[in-house]
């Protein structure tokens, strides 16, 4: 690793560090070191924000992973999680769940586990059907127009949900659109970790195949590039890491795009793994910041992404195309 690497790397840890010690003292109530270690009066309170600060270290690491692994597998700097319509089929799915289980009495333990299971459960199906179809799709353009497709349709019918929804339902649903990050419990964030992790792990077998990608499909192959095993892997370790942070703190977009914009920014595009761990700290870094301005300012966290997300996308997209008129 180069000096500057290690140097980037440790500035964005003191980041890390600096935010999460806001995060654990932001809120009505001052709470004190005991509280987190011991059983006090504000021992629940601390545990909400032990879990807001790991929920965002979690989605700090998945979003942008996956990102990454889809920008640099399409070798668009525009892709993100939802250019597979994973999130949008997690979002239909919450949207059916919410909607049609109104008239159903649970714990609300179990309609929290539900709601996660529900998106999952639709992300992992059109996985299924991604992986299927992709021995078909030889060009790698018409995945992302299968899943812009499958976006609109996921979103038209979500538009009629809400068209016939009750209030409550209606509510309910926009509630989790709008990113949760202080409702999540401690066994939903262990659940979360286990996804993120068997995420990272296929990630890290993608990394290696994708240098090889990188630089062509020809030279790809002369390199022994398996480019179908890899194909599958970008896939399922994308929408595991997509969907499985939208199932339990909503859909947050846009990281996804912006933090490997910003990491190619800050270090050599073409150093793969050190890209990789870049997007993993610094999305960790804004997440943790995303946090602490949604308590402090009580905005919603995917209202927060977007307003900072759709800017530098506009920005990324007006300085390509000044690009391409100059070449």
């Amino acid at each position: 690793m180069t000096k500057s690497f290690k140097i980037t790397g440790i500035l964005i840890l003191v980041g890390i560090c600096i935010s999460i010690a806001l995060n654990l003292n932001i809120g009505f109530l001052r709470l004190n070191f005991a509280d987190f270690f011991s059983n006090t009066p504000n021992s629940q309170i601390a545990d909400l924000r032990m879990n807001r600060i790991l929920g965002m270290l979690l989605a700090g690491m998945a979003i942008p992973t996956s990102g990454f692994l889809l920008q640099e597998y399409f070798q668009n700097p525009l892709a993100g999680p939802s250019v597979l319509g994973i999130t949008s089929v997690a979002s239909l799915s919450v949207a059916f769940y919410i909607f049609f289980s109104q008239d159903f009495i649970l714990p609300e333990f179990l309609q929290n586990s539900f709601l996660s299971f529900s998106a999952i459960a639709g992300s992992l199906l059109l996985m299924s059907v991604l992986l299927a179809l992709s021995g078909k799709f030889r060009d790698k353009s018409f995945l992302i127009i299968f899943g812009f497709l499958i976006s609109a349709l996921a979103g038209a019918v979500v538009s009629i949900l809400q068209l016939y929804a009750e209030n409550q339902s209606l509510k309910n649903y926009v509630l989790w659109s709008f990113g949760a990050n202080n409702q999540v419990s401690r066994n939903q964030i262990l659940v979360l970790g286990g996804f993120v992790v068997l995420g990272l792990l296929l990630s890290f077998k993608s990394i290696k195949p994708l240098i090889g990608n990188s630089l062509g499909t020809a030279y790809a192959q002369s390199l022994g590039v398996n480019l179908k095993q890899l194909k599958f892997l970008v896939i399922i370790a994308s929408s595991l890491l997509s969907a499985s942070v939208t199932a339990f703190l909503g859909p947050i977009l846009f990281i996804g795009i912006v933090v490997p914009h910003f990491c190619r920014m800050l270090f050599n595009p073409a150093k793969l793994w050190q890209q990789w761990i870049l997007n993993m700290l610094l999305g960790i870094l804004i997440m943790e910041i995303f946090s602490v301005v949604s308590e402090v300012t009580l905005f919603p966290l995917n209202v927060i992404t977007s307003l900072f997300g759709i800017p530098v996308i506009l920005t990324m997209m007006l300085n390509k195309r000044s690009l391409g008129r100059q070449a």
